[in-house]
């Protein structure tokens, strides 16, 4: 017997039929859909495929989502036009649900993931991330209303610049990359420049990871020149650290340290901005970024400076803190000190093991202490 357009386009895409049921399963899942058992659907799928019996709906919509694949190219009865139509009518109409207070709970499912980050770590974070900003996606897609589009278009900005730094601590280097473009395309569709200079400045830290650090330094000061004269004071002085700190990658130390005095002379009285909840320059925030690029440099400076700023630095900053730590063990093997080097570091493990940071565990692989090979 002649194989079937269904079995066909299954071997075409290397699937086996185990593979198949799980992703009608997981389809239907998401569209709430009532399907077979996993044993009734291997036994419908070889019926199927056989052409033995006709696959009837819901099963035709799953397996068209599934394939990427017409009715027609699966050899099923031609859609109904009317089906299409009614969809997307639905889908429409969800959209335009949306409402202020709608907005309102994406945000702070937002500003909630982030206050468990920094004191927690990113573990368990990534999946709920991606779930609420498939949901803004799908939201936004389907919008028509102008200023809902413009609200879920900056929620999906700081959702998805947070899983962007979410993922670069967790190591996942490409996903990290892909959360900030889309964070950066959002921004745009916003009309929200402040959005964009600090995602894409963000997204600079990437490249740093990667070794990259003349793109970096280039990207920073790109973002630099997007918030020029355009967004908050706060914003500016962040700004300026983060491009103090490209320059400290690659080695302009003057040029450095005279984006943190600029950093520092545009920092408000008040640095707090509610638009900007993701930024912290106050208490000792500024100071210890500071530290951090003396740290990179080599520069005898950096002990006393980030000496200084720890103790200041907010209890529920516990990342923060690691990367301290790691800039002190850093700072105190440059200057030959071998036990202050090897104390920082066993904390800087022991405190990042505990939240999970694999970007500042990683940066620990890589001291090496005075007068042996590593810690």
């Amino acid at each position: 017997m002649a194989a079937t357009k269904l079995q066909t386009t299954r071997k075409l895409r290397g699937y086996k039929a185990a593979d198949v049921i799980r992703q009608l399963i997981v389809r239907a899942e998401q569209l709430n859909v009532p399907v077979m058992s996993p044993v009734s659907l291997k036994t419908k799928l070889s019926e199927w495929e056989n052409g033995h019996s006709a696959v009837s709906e819901p099963y035709q919509k799953l397996f068209r989502d599934i394939y990427g694949r017409t009715n027609e190219e699966l050899g099923f009865p031609p859609e109904l036009e009317d089906d299409d139509a009614a969809e997307l009518r639905a889908r429409l109409a969800v959209a335009r649900s949306v409402d202020a207070e709608t907005i309102d709970r994406f945000r702070k499912q937002v500003d909630d993931a982030r206050h468990v980050d920094r004191k927690y770590g990113g573990v368990i974070l990534l999946d709920q991330l991606r779930s609420l900003i498939r949901q803004l996606e799908q939201l936004l897609g389907y919008s028509t209303v102008h200023e809902h589009r413009a609200a879920l278009s900056r929620v999906l900005t700081e959702a998805s610049t947070l899983a962007g730094w979410i993922s670069l601590d967790r190591n996942a280097i490409v996903q990290a990359w892909n959360h900030y473009e889309r964070a950066k395309s959002a921004a745009r569709e916003a009309d929200d420049t402040p959005a964009l200079a600090h995602a894409t400045a963000e997204q600079a830290f990437v490249l740093v990871d990667l070794g990259e650090s003349a793109q970096a330094a280039e990207q920073l000061t790109h973002a630099r020149s997007i918030g020029q004269g355009a967004v908050p004071a706060l914003l500016q002085a962040w700004l300026a650290a983060a491009y103090g700190e490209g320059l400290a990658v690659v080695g302009q130390r003057d040029y450095a340290l005279r984006a943190f005095d600029d950093a520092m002379d545009g920092l408000p009285t008040d640095p707090v901005d509610p638009a900007l909840p993701f930024l912290f320059l106050g208490d000792s925030h500024l100071d210890r970024w500071r530290g951090n690029a003396l740290a990179r440099l080599g520069d005898p400076d950096a002990i006393q400076q980030l000496a200084d700023a720890l103790p200041r630095l907010p209890a529920a900053f516990v990342r923060a803190k690691v990367g301290m730590l790691v800039d002190l063990a850093y700072a105190h093997a440059a200057a030959d000190d071998r036990d202050g080097a090897l104390r920082y570091s066993r904390e800087a493990r022991r405190l990042g093991m505990q939240i999970k940071s694999d970007r500042h565990l990683r940066r620990l692989q890589g001291l090496i202490l005075p007068g042996s090979a590593l810690p």
